[in-house]
Formats: C-alpha cells, structure tokens, sequence
C-alpha cells in the first residue's frame, strides 16, 4: 500500500439496492472495490444511527429492520481511492462518501515471516 495511506467511510442504509438483480448496495460497491484492486474493505451494519435526513434508523421490535445504518470502512492510497470515486459516486444515490488521512501503524500478513 501507498503512503500515506487514507479511509475512505461509505454511508448508507441497509435496505439500498443496486442494478437490475437489486442486490444489496454494499455488496455491489465491495466487488467494484474489489475488482478495482483496493486494498481493504470492511462492511459494518450499524444497530442505530441518522443521517442530514435527519430519519432515525434503528432495529425494531421483533428485530425487524428499519433502514439500518451501514458503513463501508475502506482503506488504500488516495491516488487508488480517487480513482475508483466516480463509479461509487454513480452507485451511493442517498449516502455519504467521506475520506480520512491515516497513517498505517501495523499491517500483519497471513503467511508472512515473523520476527
């Protein structure tokens, strides 16, 4: 990974579709970061939360879902962020895309040799 490194938050409900199959919007944009070489992306599902709708989102009785809040955490350099934000820009509809410096402290490989 590039340094420095950034995080780039993704917003969104858990209920956002995407294209024809109408499959889950966090799925979609976790393969398009996927297939465009990013080097890590994380889905959070949140238990409660509001955006500048200002609609609270939250897990009802019986854990029926109300629009859940999700959060895609993902991390690489700028230069591969900024490339990959126009196709999530055509795909996050109601959302917020958000970018964050960061500094990477520690990265532990499967496989790798430990000192």
């Amino acid at each position: 990974m590039d340094a420095p490194a950034k995080m780039m938050l993704i917003f969104l409900d858990e209920t956002d579709r995407w294209g024809e199959s109408r499959a889950p919007l966090y799925e979609a944009i976790v393969e398009t970061l996927f297939q465009s070489g990013i080097a890590g992306a994380t889905v959070h599902n949140g238990i409660m939360g509001f955006g500048a709708n200002l609609y609270l989102h939250r897990k009802r009785l019986f854990g029926v879902t109300d629009e859940r809040p999700v959060t895609i955490t993902v991390i690489d350099s700028e230069t591969k962020l900024r490339a990959v934000l126009p196709r999530l820009r055509t795909m996050v509809q109601e959302g917020l895309i958000f970018l964050v410096d960061g500094e990477v402290l520690h990265l532990g490989l499967r496989g790798a040799n430990r000192a």
